[in-house]
């Protein structure tokens, strides 16, 4: 099947499931903002009548939901992963880094949607609640591996979050899928650059 994202479906032959529909919707989001976009415009984007589409899903609103849900959910199961354990903390920052870094790149649009967020609905709103969780939680870690000594206490833990997801988080804007580096090389490059300069000397 040609890519969803960039074509229209030929009327009458829509030949979705759920995934394909949903990932539909979210580049549809993302070109166009989600308030801007309607229903129709997303039937229109697939070649299908609206109540097609709402055979699959309750409502925009939904697909949001889950979209969001899918972003959200990687990168909380990275954190939770390596939230606790017998590696210093430390380690574990450099684990939830990396993989907040294939989070990224496994779910580039849904994470680009969830940073486009603004809070202008209730789902936008407990997303956005999630996400200062989610930092909370890493400014914990951080604040553990200043107290062991391998992270230098000099920098605010919640800057210092700040700053390393703030370096993360901008990939969506450069970024493309098959291009010369790696996830696992983005991540190496992504810790050289935050957590050596975290690091005590």
């Amino acid at each position: 099947m040609s890519d969803l994202a960039g074509t229209t479906a030929r009327r009458g032959r829509p030949g979705y499931d759920r995934d394909q529909i949903l990932a539909v919707a979210v580049a549809v989001f993302n070109e166009q903002g989600y308030d801007a976009t309607s229903v129709a415009q997303l039937a229109a984007r697939l070649g299908v009548s609206k109540a097609a589409l709402y055979h699959h899903f309750d409502s925009k609103e939904q697909l949001l939901q889950l979209a969001l849900e899918r972003a959200l959910g990687g990168l909380e199961g990275a954190l939770d992963a390596h939230a606790t354990g017998e590696e210093s903390a430390s380690e574990r920052l450099g684990a939830v880094l990396r993989g907040a870094v294939r989070v990224l790149v496994d779910e580039l649009p849904y994470v680009t949607l969830l940073l486009r967020v603004r809070g202008n609905s209730v789902i936008e709103r407990a997303a956005l609640q999630r996400r200062r969780a989610f930092d909370r939680r890493v400014t914990a870690l951080v604040r553990d591996a200043q107290r062991e000594g391998s992270v230098r206490a000099d920098i605010d833990a919640s800057v210092a979050t700040r700053l390393a997801f703030g370096m993360v988080n901008s990939l969506v804007e450069w970024y493309r899928p098959g291009g010369p580096e790696s996830a696992d090389q983005l991540a190496r490059d992504v810790l050289a650059v935050t957590l050596d300069g975290l690091r005590t000397r």
